[in-house]
């Protein structure tokens, strides 16, 4: 109630927050106050472009990871089939010598 000015916004616990003005149209802020200004607004817009480098290196790294696990899987996979096909592949030399030793009608 006696704090902050009449027309002054105020936040859901009744505390005054900083309303949002133009530098351009407020003629009693000095050089220094516009500075200020100017690299806390920089600083905000270089916070979320690192926010938004952040998503994109993760979802990257991601990706990288999925696919590296992924070739990981697929060369087990092949191994696992290169290993069943010369166990055929004995099996059927055995077969052959088995048939060459029995004589045929």
């Amino acid at each position: 109630p006696g704090r902050g000015g009449a027309g002054q916004p105020r936040g859901w616990g009744g505390a005054a927050f900083a309303k949002r003005i133009d530098p351009a149209r407020e003629p009693e802020l000095s050089a220094e106050q516009r500075r200020v200004m100017q690299r806390a607004e920089e600083a905000l817009r270089r916070r979320g472009l690192q926010r938004r480098l952040r998503g994109r290196n993760l979802l990257t790294g991601l990706g990288i990871g999925a696919v590296a696990l992924g070739i990981y899987g697929f060369t087990f996979y092949k191994i696992s089939q290169e290993r069943f096909l010369d166990e055929l592949e004995q099996e059927v030399e055995a077969a052959r010598a088995q048939a060459a030793k029995t004589p045929v009608n």
